[in-house]
């Protein structure tokens, strides 16, 4: 409903190029940090924009590389007072060359601590994981599906999983925690959510991908790292836990029951998996599986 003059176009810069809003801005970020700081609320880490490619029919403000690399300038000082990291973020768009000329401009790269990634994002992680192998990596949204909040879209989730981890994310933040059921956001978009509440029973209920993000967030513990492990079998993550224990999570896409065969940390696991099943165990050291979910 906006005029035509005043709507955003991707590719373009919204926010007023001028040092005197850049520096404004940037001292806001900062108040913002110190008023929840007062209510004993501690903030990290700040992405400047979200989605800064996008035009959205919500309130948004789209930027350039270079306009956002510039504004970082004055972002990236006033957070450093305040011992708060700076991400780059969130990157939506399949294009390494945007979040490269960030992580390189002399004005940003002083900065910079991590980059997020959400949807479209997701197929520029694979070389930005490549030349910079150290740089922290967030997936900061899942893709929020279409409310039917169904077995099909899960398993689309844990490919999106799978994706994500297996070029270098370390944190994978999921979208809605619970919804009513049949909810519409404000832009007219069914989503699905790990819970759904049922607002006139008074109950509510667990949906699929609660149990996905469960198999791996029950087990997997903060500091575990990423795992390789050897076999034909491929459709799975593994973890080392900073105490030495190995979480695997597999999932069966076929329906009949299948054997995983696989050597992780230098042990063998052997284990039967149900037709469509996501199967998880959890290996302690010198043993082979001691926890199934």
């Amino acid at each position: 409903g906006l005029p035509r003059d005043r709507e955003g176009k991707e590719g373009t810069d919204m926010f007023i190029q001028e040092d005197k809003y850049f520096r404004a801005y940037a001292l806001y970020f900062g108040r913002f940090i110190d008023a929840y700081r007062q209510q004993g609320i501690l903030i990290s880490m700040v992405m400047p924009q979200n989605e800064f490619n996008s035009a959205q029919v919500f309130p948004s403000c789209t930027w350039t590389a270079a306009g956002l690399s510039r504004f970082i300038g004055y972002l990236g000082p006033e957070m450093r007072k305040r011992k708060v990291e700076v991400y780059v973020g969130t990157v939506e768009r399949a294009n390494e060359k945007l979040v490269d000329s960030i992580l390189t401009s002399p004005q940003s790269k002083p900065y910079i601590s991590g980059v997020g990634f959400q949807w479209a994002g997701k197929d520029a992680i694979a070389g930005i994981h490549r030349r910079y192998p150290a740089m922290p990596l967030y997936q900061t949204e899942q893709e929020c599906g279409n409310g039917k909040n169904d077995w099909k879209y899960c398993v689309y989730a844990w490919g999106l999983m799978k994706h994500y981890f297996s070029h270098g994310i370390r944190a994978y933040m999921y979208w809605n925690t619970s919804l009513p059921g049949g909810a519409i956001s404000t832009w007219g978009w069914k989503q699905n959510s790990l819970i759904t509440v049922d607002t006139v029973q008074h109950s509510y209920r667990h949906n699929h991908e609660y149990y996905l993000l469960k198999h791996l967030s029950h087990f997997v513990q903060k500091g575990a790292k990423r795992i390789p492990v050897t076999g034909s079998f491929d459709d799975l993550l593994a973890f080392r836990n900073p105490g030495g224990s190995v979480v695997v999570m597999a999932y069966n896409n076929q329906s009949y029951d299948r054997l995983l065969r696989i050597g992780v940390n230098a042990q063998h696991l052997v284990a039967s998996m149900q037709p469509f099943s996501f199967n998880t165990w959890l290996l302690t050291p010198g043993s082979t599986a001691a926890n199934t979910d």
